[in-house]
């Protein structure tokens, strides 16, 4: 464990290139063509194009804002909560982490391993420091937020391998940040609810015991979206995200239509018999609701321990700023609840 990478090998999360990125070939008779168009526009391709957009306009990276606007962030509310580098070792090369934990000896505690969401192409582990910081605070688990690779640059299984690869690591080293290895739970919102809701799918089919629990915040649990109303109706004009959106992030991500139904991809469309015991939190006019409360009813049906908490009225991600909507403090009421700590 250090929290540095070496000077000539960076985070897997800043690696240059990717096989998401498209290269011309010399050799191809189109070349003259596809050097012009580098000429015309950049970047060359339309995915990097779009997501550049996306980048330079997500949350705290426009514009800067009116100080009096935003609520109060991760390091004001929560103070005594200490918030340390970690760095695992992967095949890919170090994976960038933050540790988050409240005050108090740090021997045999709950791990909680975090997802930021993102589209599973933007964001990193600070986005999500007031939800990492309150559930380390109110539920006593060390939480580790991993900065996984992401699309378009780095499409599925790129993502997934890095919170695997996490994760493995805290089963076998876990006492090293105070930690019960065999108490790991998953966790994350948006996108990184997905992956957190992969890795049991990931780690039976690579043999290994899967975490304890999962804790989902407005997942996408299938990839077939559209086969959901409440996508068709809610989607096309939504504000937080839409369908444009989502049909970039599946191209991005996913890449190709044979993958839309993979249990790494699609948790849903897994095998859910010894799936572990698992939160839902939904918005009821999120556009993925009928997709978590469908894979809510599927592990139900699978007889699997199953806990959804719909916030009425509520958007995707509702329960992101502070002070901000009181549905937001029945989500972690949940967590709370979820993990032992009901508060």
């Amino acid at each position: 464990m250090t929290d540095e990478p070496t000077a000539d090998v960076p985070f897997v999360d800043q690696l240059p290139g990717g096989p998401g990125l498209s290269t011309i070939d010399g050799a191809d008779p189109a070349a003259p063509y596809f050097r012009l168009l580098s000429h015309l526009r950049s970047p060359l391709t339309l995915r990097q194009l779009m997501i550049g957009s996306v980048r330079s306009g997500y949350i705290g990276q426009g514009e800067p804002l009116d100080p009096d606007l935003p609520p109060p962030g991760a390091a004001e509310l929560y103070p005594h909560v200490a918030v340390e580098p970690l760095v695992v070792p992967s095949p890919a090369g170090p994976i960038r982490c933050q540790l988050f934990a409240a005050p108090g000896p740090r021997r045999d505690r709950p791990v909680l391993v975090y997802l930021h969401g993102g589209g599973f192409t933007v964001g990193a582990s600070e986005d999500t420091a007031y939800i990492t910081s309150r559930i380390a605070d109110e539920t006593g688990l060390i939480v580790v937020s991993v900065n996984y690779r992401l699309a378009p640059e780095w499409p599925f299984p790129s993502g997934l391998e890095d919170v695997f690869a996490v994760f493995s690591w805290l089963r076998a080293n876990a006492n090293e940040i105070g930690g019960d290895a065999s108490r790991i739970l998953a966790g994350g919102d948006s996108a990184g609810a997905n992956l957190a809701a992969a890795l049991p799918h990931k780690a039976r089919d690579e043999g290994a015991a899967p975490p304890e629990g999962v804790i989902l915040l407005c997942p996408i649990t299938d990839f077939n979206v559209e086969r959901y109303a409440s996508f068709e109706r809610l989607a096309p004009l939504g504000i937080v995200y839409d369908t444009a959106f989502v049909g970039y992030i599946r191209g991005a991500y996913v890449v190709r239509h044979a993958l839309w139904s993979h249990p790494h991809v699609s948790p849903a469309l897994g095998d859910l018999g010894a799936y572990p015991r698992t939160l839902i939190v939904a918005g009821e006019v999120d556009p993925v609701i009928d997709d978590n409360r469908a894979f809510a009813d599927k592990l139900a049906a699978a007889g699997r321990e199953v806990h959804l908490t719909v916030g009425p009225r509520m958007p995707h991600g509702f329960y992101f700023f502070p002070r901000l909507l009181p549905e937001g403090e029945e989500a972690f009421a949940a967590i709370r609840r979820f993990v032992g700590r009901p508060g």
